[in-house]
């Protein structure tokens, strides 16, 4: 018979969660990293170097969605959509190992900040959860439509330049806005216009600086 986890076993499985999401090394993705079967690209140190803070921001996204996703299962109030955020969770933790192998083949490193927006991130998720289910549904809606809008973004600036970071962002991008139709056919509420915009903004503020630290 399953346990039913208190509470306080929720917060050392999170605890445990972002322990092993902010430590570099620590996660291993179930599948393979996409675009292996790809040549190295032969790119030159600006590009080398621009590509790889592309990658640290998307890196840093998926640091940011477990911190969300998280934050959310525990207040949320239905086990059905607390189990649906834990296996978002889960199926994002590839990701941040694709972006992290990809930035280690680029010899470059995760952001320093990383800690600072997994809190955030928690603090974020915890807060859409007390609202209810409905608005913290539409709330994974919002956050993986801004998340498939900077993909989206970056696709575009690498222009075919890097096909190993290309082919991790198309894959990426395909499961973020999956996970976008499924918590709006959840009973996800949409968000307004107003609300998405102030999103926006906050994500420009940690795309700006996690590109360099």
């Amino acid at each position: 018979m399953p346990r039913n986890h208190s509470f306080s076993d929720r917060l050392v499985a999170h605890l445990d969660n972002a322990l092993k999401t902010l430590s570099p090394g620590s996660v291993t993705a179930r599948q393979p990293t996409p675009g292996q079967d790809q040549q190295t690209p032969s790119l030159s140190a600006a590009q080398t170097q621009h590509i790889a803070g592309l990658m640290r921001i998307n890196h840093t996204g998926e640091v940011c969605a477990q911190g969300l996703y998280q934050g959310q299962a525990l207040t949320a109030k239905r086990v059905q959509v607390r189990n649906s955020m834990q296996q978002a969770a889960d199926e994002e933790l590839d990701h941040l190992a694709w972006c992290e192998h990809r930035l280690t083949e680029l010899n470059s490193r995760t952001s320093f900040l990383n800690p600072v927006f997994y809190g955030l991130s928690y603090a974020m998720g915890a807060a859409a959860g007390l609202t209810g289910d409905k608005w913290s549904l539409g709330f994974v809606a919002a956050t993986e439509d801004q998340v498939s809008a900077h993909l989206r973004n970056h696709l575009h600036q690498i222009d075919g330049q890097d096909p190993r970071s290309t082919a991790i962002l198309e894959r990426m991008l395909a499961d973020e806005q999956r996970h976008a139709e499924h918590a709006l056919s959840a009973g996800g509420q949409d968000f307004p216009a107003r609300a998405k915009q102030v999103m926006t903004g906050i994500s420009k503020v940690m795309t700006q600086t996690v590109y360099r630290i």
